[in-house]
């Protein structure tokens, strides 16, 4: 589990450099596009590889849902954020999707909301605000939007945790979903950058790259490695355990972008961290005395 945590980190947490790049190249929604129909056709070609069958029809529904919800239109409402709002203002609302899991799955996972848990997250999400630097908040419409995003993503992984509970045959493989999940939100994806018009895209060696990046590890190996962690942890842990690919990300732009490593930058990255060590680690057992 620890190795698919810092892999995800890992993989997530430097595409925010690529995405940085791949913003000079295409619209936002049209790259979100292209990205998850890139992961789709991977996916694809690893489950004729594999010779794996189509799902069997009591997943389906679950995997139109959340391919919507968390492929479609949580990374559609994400873009349409930036299009607004300051990009640290957009990460921040986004990765509030921690809180939105706690409460859901309090309600339909039984997972209990304890202290413990609860100063995680507002510990977390002190962070997060410290370590984006949000200093304005800019479009109530951009801000709505970009929460229902958080929302979408939070709702989608409690289906998937609720769904791998109550679904005892195990007749449907991890990869499996994750392959027509993607599907299903690219295509999603794809009829709405067909109906509203989003611009032009300029294709280099550099753009193509950004894309291969973004569809093979970003999306394929990233979104298979997110919903295997749903499967394996309580859903309130995952998703804050998941805080730790801004952290990543912001050294990866101090590395490979040189961004400066302010104070307050370093306050906020410690705070993410000790919430989620905070929740993921075990309390300590007290001894019994004879």
């Amino acid at each position: 589990m620890i190795k698919a945590l810092l892999m995800l980190y890992a993989v997530w947490g430097f595409n925010w450099v690529v995405m940085k790049e791949a913003s000079l190249f295409f619209p936002p929604v049209t790259f979100a596009c292209y990205r998850f129909i890139s992961g789709a056709a991977v996916l694809l070609l690893i489950n004729i590889w594999l010779r794996l069958p189509l799902p069997p029809k009591r997943y389906w529904k679950w995997i139109i849902i959340t391919g919507i919800l968390q492929i479609a239109l949580n990374n559609a409402a994400v873009q349409i954020g930036m299009q607004t709002l300051d990009a640290g203002l957009v990460a921040v609302l986004n990765y509030s999707m921690p809180v939105w899991v706690a409460i859901l799955a309090h309600f339909f996972l039984h997972e209990t909301l304890t202290r413990r848990k609860a100063a995680g997250i507002i510990l977390s999400m002190a962070g997060m605000c410290i370590l984006m630097n949000i200093d304005t908040l800019g479009s109530m419409s951009g801000i709505f939007f970009t929460i229902g995003g958080a929302v979408a993503w939070a709702v989608a992984s409690v289906i998937i945790k609720y769904q791998d509970r109550t679904m005892k045959a195990k007749d449907c493989t991890m990869i499996q979903y994750t392959t027509w999940q993607m599907t299903v939100g690219a295509l999603t994806l794809l009829i709405y950058t067909t109906i509203f018009d989003q611009g032009s895209s300029h294709w280099t060696w550099l753009s193509i790259s950004c894309l291969a990046y973004n569809g093979i590890l970003a999306s394929a190996l990233a979104f298979f490695l997110w919903n295997f962690i749903l499967t394996r942890m309580e859903a309130g842990k995952a998703s804050i355990a998941v805080l730790g690919v801004p952290v990543v990300g912001v050294i990866c732009g101090v590395l490979f972008l040189g961004e400066a490593l302010r104070g307050s930058t370093a306050l906020g990255m410690l705070l993410i961290l000790g919430g989620i060590l905070l929740i993921v680690m075990h309390p300590p057992t007290k001894k019994l005395t004879p």
